[in-house]
């Protein structure tokens, strides 16, 4: 997250889609099991996930933010502007 300051509206929808998510992930099963929790259950999952992410979207047009952010790995962080080198620039150093 970047350093900037989050509304507690924000900091609650975060927390909850994160346990919200973690419940998800702890009760995943192998394909073809039995999963523990209800279809309806699942749905409702689903259906909070979905509410977060659009107040999310709300709150982020609301105060001008990007919603287009997204992890990056070292090898995934690309320039932002082309460096152009003058032909007469490369070469040897002269001796000194």
């Amino acid at each position: 997250m970047s350093n900037e300051v989050r509304s507690k509206e924000e900091q609650i929808l975060r927390a909850v889609k994160m346990t919200l998510t973690g419940v998800i992930k702890d009760t995943a099963t192998q394909p073809g099991m039995k999963h523990p929790l209800s279809d309806r259950t699942i749905e409702d999952l689903r259906q909070c996930l979905s509410l977060i992410s659009a107040r999310e979207q709300e709150l982020a047009t609301e105060s001008g933010r990007a919603m287009d952010m997204r992890p990056q790995m070292p090898g995934d962080v690309k320039p932002k502007a082309e460096v152009v080198v003058p032909l007469h620039q490369i070469g040897r150093g002269k001796k000194e």
